[in-house]
């Protein structure tokens, strides 16, 4: 290979380009420095399982051999310094969200480059990095032009219930048609259920409803109460097989107008209700024998667990019990590392972690970690009876919707755009590695009420929730 130390800048740090051979025997020196990023962020070209093409065409390709799993394209060398400079979450999730940088092949794959950046994230790797991006032009898209993409723009107070409607409907209003592409026939919006894995996301969606009545230990003619009920599936299901009779409400009127038009279609309007109304809504009273919420506490607010969990407190009846089914934030891989605080400052400050989620996906969402739930609960006066995690059948879940989104990625792009198919995909693949690294964790918590004896009324053993599914 030629030598191009005549042709490229050095920087005054003393960075000098790589001399590795590549396709192309003359190349750009903006091609040079941005190699040189590469090697920074994803280590060196034959330690790879996935090939990276530039601007140009300039390919590092796996070494001869390995799997290629996919490839990373960098369509201009401005998106290269946008995305690293620092590296950000945010930054990456937009130049993809905007076709500046693509992947070819497995998304889910590429996903875990996320989990590899953030081990390498240090303050001398980044300093390393920014010699090299710093050589690449900047981009032309102003910061204050990206924040404008934020779902929540004009509001203030987080968590206030005009904030939280708002959050709702900026999460929902894409539409009932969008859901339906890829959730399961009964529009489940949660985690499934799987007994070996093998699964279809219907099958598996019917046994997770199973499987809450049943540690409800849901009778006929109990009062049930589904806080964020979605489409409602929860409750039609407690109703049809166990004899409920269940409210449900949701912040978001689409969802409700559906859910009310499948009660109606299946014969359960005398049982099932929905109602558009925040729990702080609900009157201070024990109208309800059995509480449950599915998928609602990541959207409570950290600050606000204490007051969610004291309003469930009080809607229920004595001797009652509360199912709470939710994300809760995990440690990761790294318990050990013993530079731990300040990876988790840069990953704070530098990386900002859930910031791509938050204006892009569901505003304002929030993930405490299992035993910060547990505590409020216990706070609010609840005894907690049963701690169950489904992390692993979050990640199966995850596989099975990504997979129909993309099956169905015309009809979806003909409904939403293809910008917003774009967001959903990048959010799924992370969310599904999320869960396999354990940045992420889903929890049910099967909480009791005390009566003015200390009495519950459950059984001393668990046996019958796994007796046999319906």
């Amino acid at each position: 290979m030629h030598s191009h130390s005549e042709r490229v800048p050095t920087l005054s740090s003393g960075l000098t380009p790589s001399r590795t051979a590549d396709v192309s025997p003359v190349r750009s020196p903006l091609i040079e420095y941005a190699r040189m990023a590469a090697r920074e962020l994803f280590g060196p070209v034959s330690s790879r399982n996935f090939a990276v093409r530039y601007w140009d065409g300039t390919l590092d390709d796996a070494p001869s051999g390995s799997p290629r799993d996919f490839t990373l394209v960098f369509r201009t060398p401005a998106v290269m310094r946008r995305m690293f400079l620092p590296p950000s979450q945010l930054a990456i999730g937009e130049a993809f969200v905007d076709g500046d940088f693509e992947v070819e092949g497995d998304l889910q794959s590429a996903a875990a480059l996320g989990e590899s950046l953030r081990q390498r994230l240090s303050i001398a790797q980044v300093m390393r990095l920014a010699k090299a991006l710093l050589a690449l032009p900047p981009d032309n898209a102003s910061g204050a032009e990206r924040e404008r993409r934020s779902l929540l723009p004009h509001f203030s107070r987080r968590h206030s219930r005009r904030r939280d409607s708002a959050a709702v409907r900026a999460h929902y209003d894409l539409g009932n048609d969008f859901y339906a592409l890829w959730l399961d026939s009964k529009m489940v919006y949660s985690c499934a259920y799987f007994e070996s894995g093998s699964e279809d996301i219907d099958t598996a969606q019917t046994a997770k409803l199973d499987l809450i009545c049943r540690k409800l230990r849901l009778a006929p003619g109990q009062r049930l109460l589904d806080i964020g009920c979605g489409w409602g599936a929860l409750i039609r299901h407690a109703a049809a097989h166990y004899g409920a009779r269940a409210l449900g409400i949701t912040l978001s009127a689409p969802q409700a107008d559906l859910a009310t038009q499948r009660i109606r279609e299946a014969g359960l309007s005398d049982r099932c209700t929905i109602q558009v109304r925040d729990y702080r809504s609900l009157p201070d009273e024990a109208a309800f024998d059995k509480v449950v919420s599915v998928g609602m506490v990541e959207h409570v607010g950290r600050s606000h667990l204490g007051a969610y969990f004291a309003k469930a407190f009080r809607v229920l009846a004595p001797g009652g019990v509360l199912l709470n089914h939710g994300i809760v934030d995990g440690p990761g891989p790294s318990l050990t590392n013993p530079h731990r605080p300040i990876r988790r400052f840069l990953e704070r400050m530098v990386w900002r972690r859930g910031a791509f989620i938050d204006r892009h996906v569901f505003p304002d969402s929030e993930l405490a970690p299992v035993g910060q739930v547990v505590s409020c609960a216990e706070a609010a006066g609840f005894e907690v009876r049963d701690v169950e995690s489904l992390r692993e059948h979050y990640i199966l879940t995850v596989r099975r919707w990504l997979q129909r989104l993309e099956e169905a990625e015309r009809d979806a792009a003909a409904l939403v755009g293809a910008r917003t198919v774009r967001v959903w995909r990048l959010y799924m693949a992370g969310c599904a590695q999320s869960f396999a690294s354990h940045r992420m964790g889903l929890v049910q918590a099967l909480m009791a009420k005390p009566d003015s004896r200390g009495e519950v009324r459950l059984p001393l053993t668990r046996s019958d929730w796994y007796a046999h599914a319906r």
